[in-house]
């Protein structure tokens, strides 16, 4: 199973986001400025996939130190990028789902954190330990929680700065034989943190590219 099938299904979260936009859209974004707002998006045939605005992962042939350096790069970048993405988003844009029957813009933010939160013990455990479990989290029932779903991203985006500064300072002091070290994920099976390392310098970007292609199409 790959991360590309485990990530924002949001099958569960269907009810939800339609009762979210219908709020939204009810409101007329409330506290918000007057910006047009059409009564969803539409997945069409001849746009980019909403799901994936920079494309699912791949990872790349090799690794090399050029390369791991790029992704730590872009995973210390996260934080900035995700907080200029939201910025000037009041309360009913932040409920708005990036996409029909996805995660509202405030979900997206909160999964990231929970997520990266889970990534850097994922790491640390797998420098620390012989190839250590981890399991799976049911990513669509946490961002159902209460924590998850509400509209102050403020408590995330705060978190993700923190915590990218210990993580990122981490990644900096690893070497390539620490790189090939595993952890042994419940779905996926043996993951090597060269490939984790790409996976989540992916899934910032991701996650990123959600909210800003969101602002794009709805003019925003």
């Amino acid at each position: 199973m790959t991360f590309a099938m485990l990530e924002d299904t949001g099958g569960n979260l269907m009810q939800m986001a339609r009762r979210q936009e219908r709020r939204c859209l009810a409101a007329t974004c409330r506290a918000g400025p007057r910006a047009p707002r059409p009564g969803g998006f539409r997945y069409d045939r001849d746009m980019t996939d909403p799901r994936y605005p920079i494309g699912a992962f791949a990872p790349p042939p090799a690794f090399t130190p050029e390369l791991r350096r790029e992704y730590i790069d872009q995973i210390a970048a996260v934080p900035a990028r995700l907080r200029a993405a939201v910025d000037g988003l009041t309360e009913g844009y932040l409920d708005h789902p990036y996409r029909d029957e996805g995660w509202t813009v405030a979900q997206v933010v909160h999964h990231v954190a929970d997520s990266h939160i889970n990534a850097y013990v994922r790491f640390k455990l797998a420098v620390t330990e012989d190839n250590p479990p981890v399991k799976a989290y049911n990513e669509a029932l946490w961002a159902g929680l209460p924590d998850a779903s509400a509209t102050n991203v403020r408590g995330s985006l705060d978190l993700l700065t923190s915590l990218h500064g210990r993580w990122v300072t981490f990644l900096r002091s690893l070497d390539a034989g620490q790189f090939s070290r595993t952890y042994h994920h419940s779905a996926m099976g043996p993951v090597t943190l060269d490939h984790a390392l790409a996976l989540y310098a992916w899934h910032g970007r991701h996650h990123t590219a959600h909210i800003t292609a969101l602002r794009e199409r709805m003019g925003w």
